[in-house]
C-alpha cells in the first residue's frame, strides 16, 4: 500500500494542472483592433470609449505630444498600463521555473517599448506595501482561473492609458487576463483608477503565436537636444480650458460625444448623441482653441 501511495503521489506531482495553459513563447501583437490609437496613435480631443472623469480629461486636453523632445522624456518607457497596447509589441513569454522541483515561479514578458519588461510572480508571494517603489513594470502576481491566467497588476507609475495625454494614476490596480487559443493569445485588460476614471477602463488586445520572431536584448534610448530654439524651462502644453474639436469635427461628431466619461459607454448614450446632433452648427470651427 505504501509503494502504491508513494506512486499515486508522483503521479500526480508529475502531472500538469489541467487548468493551466501555458502561455510561454514568442508573441507577436495583432494590430486588426483600434489600430488607429496604435499607430500613429489616439488623436487630440478623443476620448470616446474612455470611463474618463474631468480631472483626467483636464490634463489631457493640456497635454502636448512635443513634451516628447525633452530630453527629460525621450527616455521614457511605455508604463504597464498600456505597454502591451503598442506601438508593437512583439514580446518573448518565457517561464521562470525552479530547477529542482520544476515548480513554475514566474512569467517574464520582455520586448516592451522602452524594455519597461515585465515580472509575473506566480509563486503566490503578496503584493508590497502601498509605500513600496513603483516602477515602469509595475508588480505582477498571477493566478489560473479556468484555463485563464489572471494577473493582478499594482505600483505601477503614473502613465498614460492612450498616447493622447490621458492619464494613468500611481493608485491605479490592472487586471489581466491571457487566455490562449492555440496560436492566438486574447489578453483582456481591466484598469481600476480611482483617481481618472469615473468606473473601470476595460479593454482586450490580440497576439499571434510567432515562433520565427526573436526579441533581441533592449536598446538603450539616445537622448538629443531637440528643442534648441526654445528658452530653458519651457514646457509644451496648451493652456487649460482648450478645447480640442478637430477630432470631432473631422467625423462629424458633437464635440460633448469625443470627451468619454462613463455614460458614454452604454447603448443609451446613442439617443444623446442623436439629439445633440440636430443642434450642431452646420460649419464648425477647425481649430483648437482656448477658451476665454
Amino acid at each position: 500500500m505504501r509503494t502504491a501511495l508513494f506512486l499515486l503521489v508522483a503521479t500526480v506531482m508529475a502531472t500538469p494542472a489541467a487548468a493551466q495553459v501555458d502561455i510561454a513563447g514568442e508573441w507577436n501583437r495583432d494590430n486588426h483592433e483600434d489600430q488607429p490609437h496604435r499607430v500613429p496613435g489616439a488623436e487630440l480631443g478623443d476620448y470616446t470609449g474612455m470611463p474618463i472623469n474631468a480631472a483626467a480629461r483636464q490634463w489631457a486636453e493640456s497635454w502636448d505630444a512635443s513634451i516628447l523632445s525633452q530630453p527629460e522624456q525621450q527616455a521614457r518607457p511605455h508604463p504597464a498600463q498600456y505597454s502591451m497596447r503598442g506601438p508593437g509589441p512583439g514580446v518573448r513569454i518565457q517561464k521562470i521555473v525552479d530547477p529542482v522541483t520544476a515548480r513554475l515561479i514566474a512569467y517574464t514578458i520582455a520586448g516592451m517599448f522602452g524594455r519597461a519588461d515585465r515580472v509575473i510572480w506566480m509563486d503566490g508571494r503578496p503584493h508590497p506595501s502601498e509605500y513600496a517603489e513603483h516602477t515602469w513594470g509595475g508588480f505582477s502576481t498571477g493566478e489560473w482561473e479556468d484555463g485563464k491566467l489572471k494577473v493582478t497588476t499594482t505600483h505601477m507609475k503614473m502613465g498614460v492609458i492612450n498616447r493622447n495625454g490621458v492619464p494613468s494614476s500611481p493608485k491605479g490596480t490592472m487586471v489581466e487576463y491571457f487566455i490562449r487559443h492555440g496560436t492566438r493569445l486574447t489578453l483582456l485588460v481591466w484598469i481600476d483608477d480611482p483617481v481618472y476614471l469615473e468606473e473601470p477602463f476595460v479593454r482586450s488586445n490580440d497576439f499571434i503565436w510567432n515562433p520565427g520572431q526573436n526579441v533581441g536584448p533592449g536598446a538603450p534610448f539616445e537622448t538629443v537636444d531637440e528643442l534648441g530654439d526654445k528658452p530653458r524651462g519651457w514646457v509644451p502644453s496648451w493652456p487649460i480650458g482648450t478645447r480640442h474639436t478637430e477630432f470631432g469635427e473631422h467625423w462629424n461628431l458633437p464635440f460633448d460625444a469625443t470627451r468619454g466619461g462613463a455614460e458614454s459607454l452604454y447603448p443609451e448614450y446613442m439617443k444623446k448623441i442623436q439629439e445633440m446632433m440636430k443642434a450642431m452648427p452646420s460649419k464648425p470651427a477647425t481649430t483648437s482653441a482656448a477658451v476665454p
